[in-house]
């Protein structure tokens, strides 16, 4: 979903608009989207470590959760997936502990459930990657908003982290898997989504939103033509590392959370 050609955002609509749509091109959209469940081969989660510390300096704990962009479905491993990325950029300038808590396939009441059974940690920064599974099942933007504000609440609970990072609903009309127009409407569907989390962060302290890029290239896609491939999720990684590192996190002192354990949290 990544770089070299140019796709233009689709613009926004409202809730009437939306639901016009979805009546008029509802038989439609709803047998485009069981060709593609049907003809798209379904990728396994990549093997490899989901916890494990390195680099030098001071610490970062690091906790990447979520659907099966957290998992890094698309990449052949996890050190070349989302996260292992992500550690990469971030241990050249810092101690990084880091756990991976994904679930390919998740929606944002599954991650919450699967977040109440995480045992409580201490964490620095989490990053969510949420978003895909809910637009695919039509969640309404702002009831999908919410449910990103009760997992912050949540993740504040058990896992006190000083930064929040909410990864955008992917741009879905860039993802070539899906034919039109079912790819032209899903892409607005996830704009608004993005558009509506994004109204909810402002002025929140410690909580930010990381935009993907609106472009896309077979070279940035797996596959599948909806997961980002290695070099898509290097991209990734290195808008999130930006942001990361901007920030100066370092941790911090939680008298009542245990540190990060690979073995208790890692699943």
């Amino acid at each position: 979903m990544h770089a070299h050609r140019k796709t233009r955002p689709p613009a926004n609509l409202g809730p009437w608009q939306r639901l016009l749509l979805l009546w008029l091109l509802g038989p439609l959209l709803w047998l485009q989207a069981r060709h593609v469940r049907r003809i798209t081969p379904r990728m396994p989660e990549p093997p490899g470590q989901r916890a494990g510390s390195a680099g030098q300096g001071s610490l970062i704990r690091l906790l990447v959760a979520g659907d099966s962009g957290a998992a890094g479905v698309g990449a052949p491993t996890q050190e070349q997936a989302l996260c292992g990325q992500l550690v990469r950029r971030l241990s050249r300038h810092h101690r990084v502990e880091w756990c991976v808590l994904a679930v390919n396939g998740l929606d944002s009441p599954g991650l919450h459930q699967l977040l109440l059974d995480t045992p409580e940690a201490a964490f620095d920064v989490v990053v969510l990657s949420m978003g895909a599974n809910d637009a695919t099942a039509l969640c309404a933007p702002l009831q999908w908003a919410c449910w990103q504000s009760r997992l912050a609440d949540l993740i504040a609970l058990r896992f006190a982290p000083a930064l929040l990072m909410h990864s955008a609903v992917p741009p879905m009309h860039a993802c070539l898997a899906l034919p039109q127009p079912l790819r032209w409407f899903m892409g607005r569907w996830a704009q608004q989504m993005n558009l509506s989390l994004a109204a909810l962060l402002i002025e929140k302290v410690g909580r930010s939103m990381h935009w993907h890029p609106s472009t896309t290239t077979t070279a940035g896609m797996a596959a599948d033509g909806f997961h980002p491939s290695a070099a898509g999720y290097a991209l990734w990684a290195e808008g999130l590392s930006q942001h990361i590192l901007a920030a100066q996190i370092a941790s911090r002192h939680h008298p009542d959370l245990k540190p990060c354990s690979a073995a208790a949290i890692a699943h």
